[in-house]
């Protein structure tokens, strides 16, 4: 998502250096916060109160986010008491990061993750760097990648441009994952992971949305926030990662947000007319094991009556 050179033109250009900001910087993807917002969509079903887990961004790696934080991790978000824990994408560390890490096996984190604890279960969305890991999806053009399959293999249903109905209390809500709308590269053979070049997706979100058969409302899952430009007030809320919320923020400025919306769509509770996104600040470090501003965050996102 970002490369070295990106982060360190965002620090040159904010004046950021110094040994004091360069541990702090270095320490704070250590730290770890649990942030909650509550949401209260118009045409939300009275009486219906859903209370969500999201994880976003993991890109587990050693040391930064090997198994033993991965376990913590799991067993804060058991804790919280939510109804349902959802995984926005990019389990994969990255090229940038895997020059300052070593890999963990896909089956050691997914079973890592199976451990999340859920009576609505834990559902899951694939990210860019999932696609981009897999030089045969690549190839292919099209899934199922090698992440989605683990997850898969270890109990996780993975969406890729689906939905699941669920109900609480006999109230019944859809929840749908969209595809990665920067699954691919281009087509023109160029391997440069620059903002200047046009991913593909494999994201469908017509089709989503079509293949929902009744008027229960909907939460939709999508690695990438940019879509909410797109979705329709259908869709009660939207939850995304990606963007780490900036990953280095100076002065609550982040220099570098990997959107094509700039910084429109880059942290937080997002309204828009009918409409709500919200987007995590993530847990893990891409390009380079350095947070500033931006603590790694479970996010717990409360809908309707339940109390926080």
């Amino acid at each position: 998502m970002l490369s070295r050179r990106q982060l360190l033109k965002g620090f040159t250009a904010f004046g950021a250096g110094g040994a004091g900001f360069g541990g702090y910087a270095v320490a704070e993807p250590w730290r770890l916060q649990v942030t909650r917002y509550r949401i209260a969509p118009s045409a939300w079903p009275a009486g219906l109160s859903l209370r969500l887990a999201v994880l976003a961004d993991l890109h587990v790696c050693d040391p930064w986010m090997g198994l033993g934080r991965l376990e913590a991790i799991v067993a804060r978000t058991n804790a919280l008491g939510a109804d349902a824990v959802l995984l926005l994408g990019d389990y994969i560390a990255g090229d940038g990061m895997s020059r300052v890490s070593e890999p963990v096996p896909l089956a050691a984190w997914t079973k890592v993750l199976a451990g999340l604890e859920a009576p609505l279960g834990t559902h899951a969305v694939l990210g860019n760097h999932d696609w981009w890991d897999d030089a045969d999806a690549q190839h292919r053009r099209q899934g199922p990648t090698r992440v989605g399959r683990a997850l898969e293999a270890a109990g996780i249903p993975v969406y890729d441009n689906a939905s699941c109905r669920l109900a609480k209390h006999g109230q019944p809500f859809w929840l749908a994952g969209l595809g990665s709308q920067w699954a691919l590269y281009p087509r023109h053979g160029s391997w440069r992971r620059t903002l200047r070049i046009p991913y593909e997706g494999v994201d469908d979100l017509g089709g989503t949305l079509a293949a929902i058969g009744d008027d229960a409302p909907i939460v939709l899952m999508a690695h990438e926030p940019d879509i909410f430009a797109h979705v329709p007030d259908r869709v009660a809320l939207t939850l995304s990662g990606h963007t780490h919320g900036g990953q280095v923020q100076l002065m609550g400025y982040a220099p570098i947000v990997p959107s094509r919306y700039g910084r429109r769509y880059a942290y937080g509770h997002i309204e828009e007319g009918e409409r709500s996104l919200v987007v995590s600040g993530g847990l893990g470090c891409s390009g380079v094991p350095v947070r500033f501003g931006r603590p790694p965050e479970i996010v717990v996102v409360e809908i309707g009556s339940a109390s926080v």
